[in-house]
């Protein structure tokens, strides 16, 4: 996409708060006086994130990834072009932001049926995510693939992410099998220089590796190598994605909360959150964003679900990310936002243009219920619907706001992809907490370990066999 100054204003993602504000909501709204009350913490948290950019050592180096990956672009493109003259099928193998983010790339921006078109009209190999160890999933997945056409991109900085690396047994196991040499299957996205994918790849003779930046973590990694190979396999613009992050960024330089779209919705949310708003909704209008929703789902919580501040406070906070889908879920959740509980904010993902329009065409006229309906188009209905449900909310007094979309493109994912990781970020910093680490989930993953007979967790293991449940307590 070439893309000049015009058509980046064009294409510019907007933030309309509108519907979070006392003027709209009367006292369920927030006034102007109580975000000026947060100028202080908002500039803070925005000096925070500015001053620590690039640093590794705080995992900030998610920052950088739209400016000093050209030399990495250069060959995930020579890469993917030959891997589709070569292989029928693309398997991404890896769990949480190692496969969220491919999974929601590929939605947003490659045809909704595209593993159901024929060849001549993709642009690439059928493409799975592989990102649970359900046994039927992964049997059902080998019933449609023939592994010796199929190119697996094994995700996993440590390589020994327990999940992948079953994932990763089995299909070695097979490939072994059917006198495919392994290396010329897989490639690994990794540690740099540590882990266990390193010493396979040398077992292996030299497979074929792309780097996951030390300074990176799994929910800031969708526009490092761990998405922009998967996205460029699919003939995705990888360096439009990039330019959108980095556009995003331009615009979210200045410290003025009503100046920086990232640190407006970083704000908001805290208020909100600090009034008792622990459940946000993310609703996109639009069935090519709707794994954006489970992306976002893992930086919200894994970032702000924490139990103690960086001076070592206990706080336990966050806010519950909830997925929606407008307009599906106008028929299932949204009576629940309108009428339930004052304790949620959400958030509309909103389109300007449709890549369809697909025009609605006349008939029953004599059916005043359903005639109206002809001479529109299915755009024009779900853009009412998606007006209409936000007007319905603001009328009830319910918190919600809109990021609009121009059109989905790979410059404007970009920007909506990035202005999140910056939301979070500066809300992780008002909060004053590590928004970079999880150690709930290493928590779950330890007592894992133990239960299969990992060396080292003998301790964890007595302690799970001590805790099985009470047959006292079991209907």
């Amino acid at each position: 996409m070439k893309l000049t100054e015009s058509l980046r204003k064009e294409l510019r993602v907007t933030v309309d708060y509108t519907n979070m504000t006392d003027k709209y909501l009367g006292d369920k709204g927030i006034s102007a006086k109580t975000l000026d009350s947060h100028k202080k913490l908002a500039r803070a948290a925005h000096a925070y994130v500015s001053e620590n950019r690039g640093r590794d050592e705080l995992f900030m180096g998610w920052t950088e990834l739209p400016y000093n990956q050209s030399a990495i672009v250069a060959d995930i493109l020579a890469t993917a072009k030959l891997i589709r003259r070569k292989f029928d099928n693309f398997v991404v193998l890896g769990i949480g932001g190692s496969a969220l983010g491919p999974a929601m790339a590929y939605t947003a921006l490659c045809h909704l049926h595209y593993n159901d078109l024929p060849k001549s009209k993709r642009r690439g190999p059928k493409f799975f995510v592989e990102d649970n160890v359900d046994p039927v999933r992964m049997k059902q997945l080998l019933d449609v693939i023939d592994v010796t056409k199929t190119c697996f991109n094994v995700i996993s900085k440590s390589g020994a992410t327990s999940e992948t690396m079953a994932q990763y047994l089995i299909i070695s196991d097979l490939l072994t099998k059917a006198g495919v040499n392994i290396k010329e299957n897989v490639i690994f996205t990794t540690d740099a220089s540590r882990g266990n994918l390193i010493k396979i790849s040398e077992e292996l003779g030299g497979v074929k590796r792309y780097v996951l930046p030390d300074g990176v973590g799994g929910r800031f990694s969708e526009l490092s190598p761990v998405g922009l190979l998967p996205a460029a396999v699919l003939g995705i613009d990888i360096k439009s994605l990039l330019k959108g992050a980095a556009y995003m960024d331009k615009l979210c330089k200045s410290p003025d909360m009503r100046k920086n779209p990232a640190l407006m919705c970083a704000t908001l949310q805290y208020i909100a959150m600090q009034d008792g708003k622990n459940i946000g909704v993310l609703m996109p209008y639009s069935d090519n964003l709707k794994y954006v929703s489970d992306w976002y789902a893992q930086l919200w919580a894994e970032s702000l679900g924490k139990n103690v501040t960086l001076d070592g406070k206990a706080c336990h906070v966050g806010q519950t990310p909830v997925k929606a889908l407008g307009v599906t879920d106008q028929h299932s959740q949204v009576q629940l936002y309108t009428e339930g509980p004052f304790d949620k904010v959400v958030t509309f993902l909103s389109v300007g243009s449709y890549k369809e329009k697909t025009p609605i065409p006349h008939g029953c006229e004599n059916i005043p219920d359903v005639a109206f309906l002809g001479g529109h188009t299915m755009e024009e209905l779900i853009k009412a619907e998606n007006k209409a449900t936000a007007y319905a909310l603001t009328k009830a007094g319910r918190l919600n706001y809109t990021i609009c979309l121009p059109e989905i493109n790979e410059f404007t994912l970009g920007q909506l992809l990035y202005l999140f990781e910056l939301q979070t970020a500066y809300a992780g910093a008002m909060f004053n907490i590590d928004t970079y680490n999880q150690p709930g989930v290493e928590a779950g993953k330890k007592a894992t370990f133990a239960l299969l007979g990992k060396p080292g967790y003998d301790l964890q293991k007595r302690d799970l066999n001590a805790a099985e449940a009470d047959p006292a307590y079991i209907i």
